[in-house]
């Protein structure tokens, strides 16, 4: 984080040593490099002219690279423009969040009154006349050694990494999407335009080169020893697991060779008819080492779960919005054939995919994965690029998964989310698509500021 503390010359200055002194600590609580000017530069390290403004820019651009966020703190009223003048100068295009100090009812004599209350009004409506997006703490005003400052610091942390995340996001298109799918339809320049690019391989650049892969390969037995080392294997033929961990290798050197952070791949039923498998198994280790991988070739459907993971710093899956689950008009059943994370089941085996296999084969299909999802909580989100209307839009939103019982196959779970019919007409009116991803922690928050305040996209969050 760069911090700005900011002072105003009639307030009383010696705020601020305090100040640096509760920050710091905050902040290295949780575990949260910091960069701001030394205490002897100054007023106590904090700006309120137009000469500390650029003192602090140009300390901010020697760590241009290293700041994912801006936090700007008021001991007293601050300097406003001091304030702005820092950021302006300092050319960063990071996230903010404004925090004030709160007074002290037996401290409003001169020496030791803040009107920090005051002050942030004034802080955040230059932030907005010079048009930067903001942030503010759920207080108005809040000590740094309260629980609640904490809370909005791990708030501000993830917001942080999902738009740093984002903005410089290099996502892997493997393969055309099914031809059945037109759900899964996306524009790659309205990706392009926020900064997330997308890098594409026709499946038969992959499938070429793992074909003439030999099993003794250096890299194919490594591969091998992955995908054995991650999941019961009983009863799947070694013929198929040699395929996948040659499709593998080959993969993830294309993706390390082009810096490739997350993949969407065409899952059927080219790679059943052609190679023999489903790579479930693979996407799923992908995402479970924070490099998420979707089916379909869905590319905002991996944004959506990049998001997520960025947000929680855990994996994500990608799910489809499946069944009912009876009468109950708040619990549905979310289903893939099976390429979660192995976080989500705990129980999960490598089978054959039980649907693919009526047409393409059992023989075919061995790769997916199958488990279920215990009970705990859940967070969701979607993007979808809208073409019509030229903007990128999101739903984000939280509920839980349920142990109701559930006799089926594949990755599976059943969940509760309040008022969740109003969500599913939200979804169908808006033409989102059927896959939605899906994390194990709390994230809709912090999904919510980062995608609608500084990615800029249309943001429903339900209720």
């Amino acid at each position: 984080m760069g911090v700005i503390f900011s002072s105003r010359d009639f307030f009383p200055a010696h705020l601020v040593t305090q100040a640096r002194v509760e920050v710091q600590e905050a902040l290295e609580k949780l575990g949260i490099n910091s960069v701001m000017l030394p205490e002897d530069q100054a007023i106590h390290g904090a700006v309120q002219t137009y000469q500390h403004s650029r003192m602090c820019a140009d300390l901010f651009k020697a760590h241009h690279d290293d700041i994912d966020g801006i936090l700007v703190i008021l001991p007293n009223f601050g300097d406003e423009k001091a304030v702005v003048d820092t950021i302006k100068f300092s050319c960063l295009d990071v996230p903010i969040l404004v925090q004030a100090y709160p007074d002290d009812l037996k401290a409003f004599d001169v020496a030791n009154r803040r009107d920090a209350f005051c002050g942030k009004i004034s802080v955040c409506s230059n932030l907005r006349q010079y048009g930067y997006s903001f942030s503010v703490t759920d207080l108005h005003t809040v000590s740094p050694k309260s629980n609640e400052f904490k809370q909005d610091l791990v708030k501000f942390i993830g917001v942080s990494k999902v738009v740093r995340g984002l903005r410089s996001a290099r996502l892997g298109a493997v393969g055309a999407r099914p031809n059945a799918f037109n759900t899964v339809r996306y524009s790659e320049k309205l990706l392009q335009e926020t900064g997330i690019t997308v890098l594409t391989a026709d499946l038969s650049e992959i499938l070429g080169p793992a074909a003439k892969l030999k099993d003794d390969d250096v890299d194919v037995k490594k591969q091998l020893e992955i995908i054995m080392n991650y999941l019961p294997t009983k009863g799947v033929p070694n013929e198929s697991i040699m395929r996948m961990a040659k499709f593998s290798s080959v993969l993830k050197k294309w993706m390390v060779d082009l810096d490739i952070q997350a993949t969407a791949l065409q899952c059927w039923n080219s790679l059943q008819t052609n190679y023999g498998v489903n790579v479930c198994t693979l996407m799923s280790i992908m995402s479970e080492s924070l490099m998420p991988s979707a089916c379909e070739v869905d590319i905002t459907g991996v944004v959506s779960m990049y998001a997520l993971q960025l947000a929680t710093g855990t994996p994500s899956a990608l799910v489809d919005w499946n069944n009912n689950y009876g009468n109950d008009p708040d619990k549905c059943v979310l289903f893939h054939c099976g390429n979660w994370a192995k976080s989500f089941v705990p129980d999960a085996r490598m089978e054959y995919a039980n649907i693919l296999a009526t047409t393409l084969g059992k023989e075919n299909t061995y790769g997916a994965i199958n488990g279920r999802k215990p009970a705990g909580p859940l967070s969701f989100a979607r993007v979808s690029t809208d073409d019509q209307m030229g903007i990128i839009r999101a739903y984000v939103g939280e509920g839980e998964f349920t142990d109701d019982e559930l006799d089926t196959f594949g990755s599976r779970a059943v969940v509760r989310v309040p008022n969740l019919q109003s969500l599913l007409k939200y979804v169908v009116k808006n033409g989102f698509e059927h896959h939605v991803a899906m994390s194990g922690l709390p994230s809709a928050q912090v999904l919510r500021e980062a995608l609608e305040n500084y990615m800029g996209w249309e943001v429903y969050a339900h209720q």
